[in-house]
């Protein structure tokens, strides 16, 4: 870790990387940006896995006093992890086959057919009890009718997993049992309740004078102002919404796999301790003897003794690790890998053949609808979770480490 601070900063940068030239340039920028923030408390942080984002950098945190920011927290409210490990060793399951293939090809299929992917919808409404609970307590909520119709359309999306990064893996663990992880966040809702309160944020921004320039894309809402408390009790609706959307995924696959494996193996299928964890929100929080709002975009809270789990890419490896309580991180590590190439870079420098060839030199089942835009999401376009992993250890301590071999992209 090391620190960026000069006159022209308010506030330092600490910096989970070896030096600065491990910054993009634009990524460092907004890094600065967020230094001017005139209610900033003690620092910005900057996690291993960082790279340019919407005002504020992906893998940034930052902790607020008394206001919150939409852009801080990102369009994808609630964006996280879900992960549980079965009893099943996949040497013993590998290579048997079933009427679809072999037992991983029949899962990766079996949960193409069951959950929406992609911009993809139910085509009746699911249950959910985060959207009743809405519904009960409308009052909250109707102030902001332009949003409210997102609660009823929220019943055919909840249990579905979305497009881009977001991803459903079968993988293996060091010691060679399988496991269940999913990435996936609010879907329609979170994007939407941002970009409503980020555009009213930035009205009120510029009737109050900010000196928080409008370029600069952090427009903010005081929490004591009717408008910051609206933006928290729609922010917190779409993290419960993205917490009950994974585990109703979560629950589906489970299902699916305990089936495929029950029939055609005989073996008993059990499940192991599940950690459901978001990396884009923000939190009313105690560090340094004041109570703070911690703003994490792209990145995952970590007290000492929280699991959490950091996805590498397709067809890498990934973590689950324990907190450290780091206090310098605002007990907070990096979400993922990071991109080090930008969804269009990947296309342009990686072809869908090197790609579906890469995969399937590593034995990795991909179930995709569309195969032409895989790059994008390919494990060359990040950077390497092992380096990113070793710039965080004072953060967190890796307990399982798993490899890929079955994946449901959007």
């Amino acid at each position: 870790m090391f620190v960026l601070h000069n006159d022209k900063m308010k506030f330092p940068i600490k910096v989970w990387l070896e030096d600065e030239s491990r910054l993009e340039e634009t990524c460092l920028e907004q890094a600065y940006h967020l230094s001017q923030l005139p209610f900033l408390h003690k620092w910005v942080c900057l996690m291993p896995d960082t790279h340019t984002g919407k005002g504020m950098p992906i893998g940034g945190v930052i902790a607020a006093k008394d206001v919150v920011i939409p852009n801080a927290v990102g369009v994808d409210i609630g964006c996280g992890m879900d992960f549980i490990p079965t009893n099943i060793r996949l040497d013993e399951i590998r290579d048997i086959q079933t009427g679809n293939g072999t037992v991983i090809q029949a899962i990766i299929g079996n949960i193409m057919r069951t959950i929406p992917l992609n911009t993809e919808r139910y085509k009746v409404p699911q249950e959910s009890e985060t959207l009743d609970r809405a519904k009960q307590e409308m009052e909250k909520y109707e102030e902001n009718a332009e949003l409210v119709p997102l609660i009823d359309d929220g019943y055919f999306q909840v249990g579905s997993l979305g497009g881009g990064n977001h991803f459903i893996e079968l993988q293996e663990d060091e010691e060679g049992y399988l496991c269940i992880m999913i990435h996936s966040g609010s879907r329609h809702l979170g994007k939407a309740v941002c970009d409503y309160f980020h555009k009213k944020a930035a009205e009120l921004n510029r009737r109050w004078y900010s000196e928080v320039k409008e370029e600069y894309h952090l427009a903010f809402l005081p929490v004591n102002e009717k408008e910051g408390q609206q933006y928290i009790q729609w922010m917190n609706l779409a993290m419960d919404y993205a917490f009950e959307n994974r585990a109703r995924m979560l629950e589906r696959v489970c299902s699916i796999v305990k089936e495929v494996i029950e029939k055609h193996t005989g073996y008993e299928v059990e499940f192991g301790e599940e950690v459901n964890c978001h990396h884009n929100y923000a939190a009313l929080e105690n560090h340094y003897d004041a109570n703070v709002w911690v703003h994490r975009k792209g990145a995952v809270r970590v007290r000492e003794g929280e699991k959490a789990v950091i996805p590498g890419a397709m067809g890498s490896y990934s973590y689950v690790v324990e907190g450290k309580g780091c206090r310098e991180s605002f007990c907070t590590s990096s979400h993922g890998a990071g991109r080090s190439y930008s969804r269009t870079g990947a296309m342009q420098a990686f072809s869908t053949e090197k790609v579906m060839v890469d995969l399937k030199e590593q034995g990795v089942v991909l179930g995709k609808r569309k195969k032409n835009d895989v790059a994008e999401e390919c494990r060359f376009a990040y950077k390497d979770i092992e380096q990113v992993m070793a710039q965080q250890l004072d953060i967190v301590s890796p307990i399982r480490k798993l490899k890929t071999v079955g994946v449901v992209k959007g």
